[in-house]
């Protein structure tokens, strides 16, 4: 393979189980090689946390989060920025998507973070004890109301919303099921803690209430017994409607944009025979997420599936940031930076509605094209930031570019990425316009850097740009 096929290959893997990667990064990781890479992001804990104390001293708000802009977004912005464990980050996302819980009317911003703390440190281990762990969550109980799941008088919303959108899907379990389900997890509650001072939010704690359980017999999908939640679960993870329900999700999120959620009952998966590796891989490894991710990142499928997946909002905002450089901090307008996503779409911790958001095409309208490309223009033509600067610089290293050459060298740079030939074309022609661009002297340096930021600009307004 040549090099800059490596190169493209790695960029490809960056984007899908980080938010992309500079050349330098890029280039590092091409030397360490492929798989290793793919080892190394599967085992984030070989690479340094990311440093709270610089967050609280910069936003101490940002610990009990609350007002506006909400700080719970600022401090989840702030991780997504500086994370140098970008596949444990966007894990954590995926399970965001898939386990939905809001702020809206979780009213708890700590509570969130706590839980997507959960989906960061549990996030790639097993799926059956994420499961129980994200059922004992008191984000989620008070989500799902499971605190009105009584033994005398059962509330069925976590029990349907565990079978129809956590784990088998619509279609895989009867009404019966949900009843005999949601039975199962009566008394499974929270209590609150008394604070130490006198104002504040009381944070949450599981509890489970056996006098509040109902222990009559149970007949869910097939077994029957006194079941409890745990035997739920243990019942629910051997379905094979679960492991094929979990794989679509990590090839809509990872591989390439599936149809949404309700429509998976009636319509096949894009790649079947991918779906059929992942569940083989969900059921050799007894529901191991790395062992899943690893024969995803390693699958021609996932290489041969490059622009394949639109950007999400968080994908847009945080590559973004984390390729432009000069955001580490979390400094004064760091709150308007973790609204970004909002304004494209996706308000993160506060998703629409218990099925997450709706993914690829959905994305885009004609109000959130024009904030992703109003946002990202305005980072890639900032020249004082360190990463278009070293973007710059490389092209600067090649010597007086000629009209194509500058637009290769910024497709290049910038991702690498591919466009359609209309759509070069037109990249070209403007590049005519300007003539050749030359850092030969102080006069030529500032306009080929003003020339370089604008093609990048042009670059991240087109189509081809919105698929990652």
């Amino acid at each position: 393979m040549a090099y800059q096929d490596d190169i493209a290959l790695m960029a490809h893997l960056m984007r899908r189980a980080g938010f992309g990667a500079g050349r330098d990064e890029l280039e590092a990781r091409v030397a360490k090689g492929y798989e290793a890479t793919v080892e190394e992001l599967l085992h984030p804990e070989t690479q340094p946390e990311v440093d709270e104390y610089t967050l609280m001293r910069y936003q101490p708000a940002a610990l009990l989060p609350g007002g506006q802009p909400p700080m719970g977004n600022v401090n989840w912005m702030y991780h997504l920025v500086n994370t140098k464990r970008p596949l444990e980050e966007k894990m954590a996302l995926f399970w965001h998507h898939v386990f939905a819980t809001g702020n809206s009317k979780v009213d708890n911003y700590d509570q969130l973070l706590t839980q997507i703390k959960l989906f960061r440190d549990k996030g790639m281990g097993n799926y059956r004890d994420l499961l129980l762990d994200v059922a004992k969550n008191p984000t989620m109980i008070f989500w799902l109301d499971n605190q009105q799941n009584h033994g005398n008088a059962v509330n069925e919303n976590w029990g349907r919303e565990l079978l129809e959108l956590f784990s088998l899907g619509a279609g895989n379990y009867t009404e019966t099921d949900v009843r005999e389900c949601s039975r199962a997890f009566t008394g499974w509650t929270f209590a609150t803690k008394i604070p130490r001072a006198p104002y504040g939010r009381f944070p949450w704690q599981f509890e489970y209430r056996p006098e509040d359980h109902d222990d009559g017999e149970k007949v869910f999908l097939g077994h029957k017994g006194r079941f409890n939640g745990e035997d739920i679960i243990d019942i629910v993870v051997q379905q094979p409607a679960c492991g094929r329900f979990i794989c679509r999700h990590l090839y809509n999120f990872f591989v390439a944009d599936e149809p949404q959620v309700p429509a998976w009952p009636i319509e096949s998966p894009r790649d079947q025979k991918a779906i059929d590796t992942l569940v083989g891989a969900f059921r050799d490894s007894k529901f191991d997420m790395r062992s899943i991710l690893r024969v995803l990142f390693n699958s021609d499928f996932f290489k041969n599936a490059r622009f394949q997946h639109m950007k999400s909002p968080a994908e847009v905002v945080v590559s973004t940031l984390r390729l432009v450089g000069g955001h580490e901090l979390p400094a004064p307008g760091i709150g308007d930076l973790s609204m970004q996503p909002t304004y494209m779409g996706q308000d993160m911790l506060n998703p629409p509605s218990v099925e997450g958001w709706h993914t690829g095409k959905e994305w885009i309208n004609s109000g959130s094209l024009m904030a992703r490309v109003n946002f990202v223009a305005e980072k890639v033509g900032d020249t004082s930031l360190p990463g278009v600067r070293a973007i710059i610089d490389r092209l600067k290293a090649r010597g007086t570019l000629a009209p194509e050459q500058l637009v290769d060298g910024c497709l290049d740079q910038i991702g690498p990425i591919e466009i359609g030939a209309d759509t070069k074309q037109e990249l070209v022609a403007q590049a005519k316009e300007w003539g050749q661009v030359a850092w030969d002297s102080e006069a030529h340096a500032e306009i080929a850097d003003q020339r370089a930021a604008e093609m990048l600009q042009l670059i991240v307004a087109t189509r081809e740009y919105q698929f990652g």
